[in-house]
């Protein structure tokens, strides 16, 4: 039986993965599959944001226009902002690495035992790589 493409599924309006579908089936993969898109898309369109106010904080100095409070106040910003930006950057590689784990079936598996991390665990945390004991025991042994 030929594999069910899982990126071109389509699923009901109020689909949500239940316990008792097999594991990973391709209905589930499609259900992640599209909200990590979706995640992805929403990091993506915000990245020209961050690079116009760079540009207009560069536009305002290169200008010396302002005064003090003003460009602190813009300096602040474009700090926030490209604070955002590097917090956005490392969670689009996370979601980039979850497309890639449902691409190769790893995904919905934890990378320390391959264990099932559990549909209610990806529910809450689409991007889990373990399973919450494997989590707690992580970070209990790195605080």
């Amino acid at each position: 039986m030929a594999k069910q493409d899982y990126k071109k599924l389509e699923l009901p309006a109020k689909y949500v993965p239940k316990k008792s579908e097999p594991y990973m089936c391709p209905e589930q993969k499609a259900y992640f599959y599209q909200i990590l898109l979706a995640q992805k898309q929403e990091l993506t369109s915000g990245n020209t944001d961050v690079l116009n106010t760079v540009r207009n904080a560069e536009v305002n100095e290169n200008a010396g226009g302002g005064d003090e409070a003003d460009n602190a106040s813009q300096e602040q910003a474009l700090t926030m902002n490209l604070r955002m930006s590097e917090r956005d950057s490392k969670l689009l590689k996370k979601i980039n690495a979850a497309l890639d784990r449902l691409e190769n079936d790893t995904f919905g598996y934890s990378i320390i035992s391959g264990d099932e991390i559990g549909i209610s665990r990806l529910l809450a945390r689409p991007l889990a790589t373990m399973t919450t004991e494997e989590q707690e025991e992580y970070e209990a042994r790195n605080k």
